[in-house]
């Protein structure tokens, strides 16, 4: 789904397989650079976390078109009311 963005395609969404299956360049120098251990935990809750946030939009999303259903079925009923 192209968000309004004017250069082109907006970037794909980021899902939580993207997060737990990104690697990062190990650092030649010695002991320069992040601890690939703390990376790989924080990238793992950012996932957990991305993952319960996609559950709740679909569920949202559910909910959303369930409510405008019941609304225009209110609606056909009220209008059928006012006929009668």
């Amino acid at each position: 789904m192209n968000r309004g963005t004017v250069y082109g395609a907006a970037p794909p969404r980021l899902h939580p397989r993207h997060v737990r299956d990104r690697q990062f360049a190990t650092v030649s120098f010695g002991r320069r650079g992040l601890h690939p251990e703390e990376v790989r935990q924080f990238l793992h809750r950012v996932a957990l976390e991305l993952a319960a946030l996609n559950q709740d939009v679909a569920r949202l999303n559910d909910e959303n078109i369930r409510l405008k259903r019941a609304l225009r079925d209110w609606q056909s009923a009220q209008a059928q009311r006012r006929m009668s």
